[in-house]
């Protein structure tokens, strides 16, 4: 179940940008209020999809319950899961075919829902619940991740495991530009370069926290 298809969340094809310019056409999606191409996104939990936002209607929303629990604003925070633990035998039973992919508890259904990129943008994995209480288990730090607007990104390396707790939206950044990228079964370079550039930055604005 993809985001395109009306799944969890719609994926987010907006890139940020380091300028505040202002396109025509470009408006909070709550209020019509021009905005900048750098703004904040709210999630309709209603609809299931990302809203962007201006500063005054993201902070309405930072509390859960604000609007009746309609809207929850995407937080801002990165962290850096330093001393992960995941052993190659977990990954394998995360079921997932690719060594990058985010989780995040999904309050529809009362679950955690998994994504990994693809060529046909984010694809939902079927995931072993038990397996994935086990990698919670073992870094209770990921049981802080806010449900809806906050995943917990994952990436498998033969040098050790990473992990980080990011805004979702940040997730379904990622995945449009590797989709807008891929080439070929495994994505090519330029989604490998990708990728690395996304975890180089996740790196340099990130909070470093202990697994527990």
């Amino acid at each position: 179940m993809s985001p395109e298809g009306g799944g969890s969340l719609a994926v987010l094809h907006r890139l940020r940008q380091p300028a505040e310019t202002v396109r025509p056409g470009e408006r909070c999606e709550l209020c019509a209020t021009p905005i900048g191409e750098r703004h904040g996104h709210v999630v309709d939990l209603e609809r299931r999809a990302l809203r962007c936002a201006c500063r005054p209607c993201a902070l309405l929303f930072t509390r859960p319950g604000a609007a009746g629990g309609r809207f929850r604003t995407v937080p801002e925070r990165v962290l850096r899961v330093a001393t992960f633990v995941l052993s190659p035998g977990q990954w394998d039973d995360l079921q997932i075919p690719v060594n990058l992919a985010f989780f995040f508890h999904d309050s529809a259904v009362g679950e955690v829902a998994g994504f990994y990129p693809s060529p046909a943008g984010a694809t939902q994995s079927l995931l072993p619940l038990a397996a994935w209480a086990a990698v919670v288990a073992a870094n209770p730090v990921l049981a802080g991740a806010e449900p809806d607007v906050e995943a917990v990104l994952l990436r498998a390396d033969p040098a050790g495991p990473e992990c980080f707790i990011v805004p979702i939206d940040a997730c379904y950044e990622l995945v449009g530009r590797l989709r807008a990228l891929w080439r070929g079964f495994d994505g090519g370079q330029d989604v490998h370069r990708s990728v690395a550039d996304f975890l180089d930055d996740l790196r340099r604005r990130a909070t470093v926290v202990d697994r527990g």
